[in-house]
C-alpha cells in the first residue's frame, strides 16, 4: 500500500513538472512570435553594397549637381583658394596681426619645417635624410610668387608636397603664408627697413669702445700698481 502512494505521488510530481515545462516553452514560443525584426531588417541601403532597383547597381547615388554640405558654401574666392578670377593675387583676406604671425610661425614649425627647415632654405631633416630637397623660399621665383601661390600650395599640393588641406585649417594657411613672407623678409631685408626703434646694436659705442681699449692697452706696470693702491 505504501509503495503504491509514493508512486502516485512521484507520478504526480513528474507529471506537474512536464505541464509546466510545457507551458513556459509555449509562452516563449508566444514571445518570439510577438517580436519584430524590423530594427534588425530594414528596407535600406548598405554603403557601397549592390542593389538591383537601380539599372547602374550602385546602391550608393551620385551627388546633385550644385549640391553644398553644411558647413561648406566657401562663397568667398579669395579666403578658401588663394584667388580671385582664377589667378593667384598677393593679398591676404584677412589683417595679419602680430598674433597671427606667432600663430602662423608655431603652425609652419610643426607641417612644414620637416621638409622647408624654420630658416625656410629648404634643408629640413627630412631632406637629410634622402627625401627631395624643395626650393627656398629666397629664391627669386618664390620671392615673387604672389602670397596666394602658398596658401594654393597648402591647400592644392604641389609637386612631391602632398597637399595639407586636412591637416590645417583654412585661416592657418593664411597664417602660415604670412610666416613664410616674413622668412623671406628676413632673408632679403636691409637694417634700413627696419624702425630705428626696433634697431639692434651689433657694434658698441665710441665711447665703450675707447673705455674699453684704454683698459685693454693699459701698462702691465700700471695696472699692478693701481692695484697695489687699492690693496693700500
Amino acid at each position: 500500500m505504501a509503495y503504491h502512494a509514493i508512486a502516485r505521488k512521484r507520478f504526480g510530481k513528474a507529471v506537474m513538472q512536464r505541464a509546466l515545462f510545457a507551458l513556459l516553452s509555449v509562452a516563449g514560443l508566444l514571445l518570439l512570435a510577438s517580436c519584430r525584426l524590423d530594427m534588425q531588417v530594414q528596407p535600406k541601403f548598405i554603403p557601397l553594397r549592390e542593389n538591383d532597383f537601380y539599372a547602374d547597381h550602385r546602391s550608393a547615388r551620385p551627388i546633385m549637381e550644385g549640391t553644398i554640405a553644411r558647413g561648406q558654401l566657401e562663397d568667398d574666392p579669395l579666403l578658401y583658394t588663394g584667388k580671385v578670377n582664377g589667378q593667384e593675387v598677393d593679398q591676404f583676406p584677412f589683417a595679419i596681426t602680430e598674433k597671427d604671425l606667432a600663430r602662423g610661425r608655431e603652425r609652419f614649425n610643426i607641417y612644414c619645417s620637416p621638409c622647408h627647415s624654420q630658416l625656410g632654405d629648404g634643408n629640413g631633416m627630412i631632406v637629410q635624410r634622402g627625401f627631395k630637397k624643395p626650393p627656398s623660399y629666397s629664391d627669386p621665383r618664390l620671392l615673387k610668387a604672389p602670397v596666394g601661390h602658398f596658401f594654393n600650395v597648402m591647400t592644392n599640393g604641389w609637386g612631391a608636397m602632398g597637399d595639407y588641406s586636412a591637416q590645417i585649417p583654412v585661416a592657418d594657411r593664411w597664417r602660415i603664408a604670412a610666416y613664410i613672407r616674413a622668412l623671406q623678409l628676413a632673408h632679403t631685408a636691409s637694417p634700413g627697413d627696419v624702425a630705428a626703434a626696433q634697431l639692434v646694436k651689433s657694434e658698441p659705442d665710441q665711447g665703450d669702445a675707447r673705455e674699453a681699449g684704454g683698459a685693454a692697452g693699459a701698462p702691465v706696470g700700471a695696472q699692478e700698481n693701481h692695484g697695489g693702491e687699492e690693496a693700500k
